[in-house]
């Protein structure tokens, strides 16, 4: 018997995985936080399925998405990102990531973590949505985040992150995990 899925879930067996062990599950681990904040900016103006066919490779690239060694990258570790064909090699991409990665202890050392900070807008919350690409949410969240100084934060941006970490469940009607 097949599963129902969203209808964006498929056909690739690496989409199937995302969205049934990942996508939409409340996350609340500042690593893991991190990395989706990552891979949804890298994201923009390409497809989810390119990001997550080279996840691997940003893994391993971006030090397992270590916060703090990424904030710490030098232009030489740029450059090296910048030549290395595993990743997406757009150089305001990589240097927004470091620079993320900056804000991001800014973040944790204001609120206790990431994900106090996050998860705040909606005072833990999980929002049901209806297959939306942003909202008033990411919008907001959006935002603040630019006022910190992110960059590649723009409110469809972090609208699929908040899809990502869970915040927002934009599960089919007909999907068995809706």
């Amino acid at each position: 018997m097949t599963k129902n899925r969203c209808s964006w879930a498929g056909p690739d067996e690496i989409y199937i995985r995302y969205h049934d062990e990942e996508w939409g599950i409340p996350t609340h681990d500042d690593k893991d936080l991190f990395e989706m904040l990552v891979l949804e900016s890298f994201q923009a103006g390409l497809s989810w399925i390119t990001i997550l066919k080279k996840r691997e490779n940003f893994r391993e690239a971006f030090d397992d998405f270590d916060v703090e060694k990424v904030a710490n990258y030098d232009d030489d570790k740029m450059e090296e990102l910048r030549l290395n064909e595993g990743i997406i090699r757009h150089k305001g991409k990589i240097a927004s990531a470091i620079n993320n990665a900056k804000i991001f202890i800014e973040i944790q050392k204001e609120f206790g973590s990431f994900d106090s900070y996050i998860w705040g807008f909606t005072e833990g919350e999980v929002i049901k949505a209806e297959y939306l690409t942003e909202s008033d949410l990411s919008k907001h969240i959006s935002k603040d985040l630019k006022k910190r100084g992110m960059k590649f934060v723009g409110p469809t941006i972090i609208y699929s992150y908040l899809e990502s970490i869970g915040i927002i469940d934009n599960h089919q009607k007909d999907c068995f995990k809706y």
